[in-house]
């Protein structure tokens, strides 16, 4: 069976003021049967607590549908944020897209 994966890249900030649009983009990727998610945060120049939040909430909204949540292309201030919080432990993380789909693919 081919998994329905769907990237979501948010761009700029991702704060109080973004997540909406952002949880928006989950909920569609969601109630089109998408089994993985890819946030991809390569155009994210910053994350504060609500766009974490945001991402757990993603993760748990895959995880209850049985699908999965993966992220790529952390910065430095987002990988930190994941580091401290341990949701460096609980999401599957990968350097870039390129990383992401080998690993999906190649098994």
């Amino acid at each position: 069976m081919i998994s329905n994966i769907q990237v979501v890249q948010p761009v700029g900030v991702l704060d109080g003021t973004q997540v909406s649009q952002f949880r928006q983009q989950i909920d569609e990727a969601v109630k089109t049967g998408a089994s993985t998610v890819l946030v991809d945060l390569e155009k994210v120049s910053f994350m504060d607590s609500s766009g974490l939040g945001a991402i757990v909430s993603a993760f748990k909204a895959m995880r209850s549908q049985g699908g999965s949540l993966c992220v790529c292309s952390l910065n430095e201030q987002i990988r930190i944020l994941f580091e401290l919080t341990s949701m460096d432990r609980v999401l599957d993380i990968f350097s870039n897209r390129d990383e992401f789909e080998q690993a999906r693919f190649s098994s």
